[in-house]
């Protein structure tokens, strides 16, 4: 089989990366001095891509998968996974689909077979669908009683309104009883194609050897990858107030539009975000938190995507604080969007930033998640080196030009949930 095969090794990360002649996209890290090896398969589509009426329907495709295959039965998935010590697991975003596997570098072999032969040929049984979608439900039930998930999912949808990025990825109790075995296949055909998947692994491996290993499993994958049109959302700046009397707290979450995953701009916005909220000595933390005990809970966070992105910021407070908190928060925009942030905070953040990157790529699971998110979203391989160089040439002008980008008053949204009896939130209250 035709292939074309690159070498990445940057610094100490020995990357390969080999295209077949299918389009199927297999990306290594040798990492020779542990002994797990941890290896995922990659679908490039996730919620965002699904037509209205199949909300839901990647992540229904993801938990059937693990029901059965044309040779194994879930017991006997379960079994073989965990006859070798290994763990099998999988998720659903907006943007992608991973199944994945780790294991003792001994037993890789068997681990990629249990795994791609439920990639590769799932039985979409009849019996396992109804029973499945049965568990699905309840897990929409669970979400929806926790405070935390519901906030941000009422703040997304209304956020992206009209829009795939703001439908939820479980799908809805009316989407979900609408999938069987035929809206599943045909799922599965245009979306599991060798050109819209990436196959990664990292750990105590070679990567030849696991080349062959892939080439064995899906050389015979149709060559054409589905052709997914990602059409631009447009923000929408709404109050949201949502009752729910039976919370003890009001959640809050406060965001504006950001960038995309891979604009110019971006190591300045992650810079911004940690100053903001990014840990204990975020001026959220301090002022909110420690100064005038608000919140227990209170952070934000970049939602990234790959053609536009989100800066939420998150609190559970008491309901008569709920008004302060927000005001508090606006202050915060207000203050990083007016004063340049002073040298000694700014290496601060910095430092966090980049201990945090490295401290996060720690193990061969990490390393294989970075690997496919790196060829998913980007035309090239950033090592660590150059991330952490780019984060250290941020300047406070830079990040004082992209809080006056991201906090305009009339592009925040705002969502309230809780007991909510008496409270208001106008537009005057978020200006900034």
């Amino acid at each position: 089989m035709n292939r074309a095969t690159n070498d990445l090794s940057l610094e100490l990360r020995n990357v390969r990366r080999t295209i077949l002649s299918n389009g199927l996209t297999v990306i290594t890290e040798e990492m020779p001095h542990i002994r797990s090896v941890s290896a995922g398969v990659w679908i490039r589509s996730g919620s965002r891509h699904e037509l209205p009426e199949a909300n839901g329907i990647s992540h229904f495709a993801e938990h059937m998968v693990f029901k059965g295959t044309k040779s194994r039965s879930a017991e006997m998935i379960a079994r073989e996974v965990d006859s070798i010590g290994g763990n099998l697991d999988a998720f659903t975003a907006k943007e992608c689909v991973c199944f994945n596997v780790k294991v003792l570098d001994e037993h890789l072999v068997d681990a990629m077979d249990v795994l791609t032969d439920l990639v590769l040929n799932p039985s979409f049984n009849d019996g396992d669908v109804k029973k499945e979608r049965g568990v699905i439900l309840e897990e929409i039930k669970m979400d929806e009683d926790n405070p935390d998930y519901l906030v941000h999912e009422i703040f997304v949808q209304n956020f992206w309104q009209n829009h795939p990025l703001g439908r939820p990825i479980l799908g809805t109790r009316e989407t979900v009883k609408r999938f069987g075995p035929a809206m599943l296949f045909d799922y599965y055909r245009d979306r599991f194609q060798a050109g819209n998947m990436v196959v990664a692994a990292a750990g105590s491996l070679r990567h030849d050897e696991f080349l062959e290993m892939a080439e064995r499993k899906f050389a015979h994958l149709p060559e054409a990858g589905s052709e997914l049109r990602d059409m631009p959302p447009k923000a929408t700046a709404k109050i949201v107030l949502r009752n729910k009397k039976s919370l003890e707290q009001v959640q809050l979450c406060i965001g504006v539009p950001s960038y995309s995953i891979s604009h110019q701009n971006r190591y300045a916005s992650f810079v911004l975000n940690t100053l903001l909220g990014g840990g204990m000595s975020s001026r959220l933390f301090q002022n909110i938190r420690e100064k005038q005990g608000l919140a227990y809970s209170i952070f934000s966070e970049l939602n990234p995507y790959r053609d536009t992105g989100c800066l939420a910021v998150y609190a559970g407070t008491a309901k008569e604080s709920a008004p302060r908190v927000v005001e508090s928060v606006l202050r915060e925009f207000r203050n990083l969007k007016e004063v340049p942030v002073t040298g000694e905070e700014l290496q601060r953040a910095k430092a966090q930033l980049k201990g945090s990157l490295m401290l996060s790529l720690e193990s061969s699971m990490a390393r294989m998640s970075n690997l496919a998110r790196q060829e998913m979203y980007y035309d090239r391989f950033y090592g660590m080196n150059e991330i952490t160089e780019r984060i250290a040439a941020v300047q406070a002008d830079e990040v004082q030009q992209v809080a006056r980008e991201f906090f305009v008053a009339d592009r925040i949204a705002v969502t309230v949930l809780g007991n909510l009896t008496g409270l208001k939130i106008s537009r005057d209250q978020i200006a900034c």
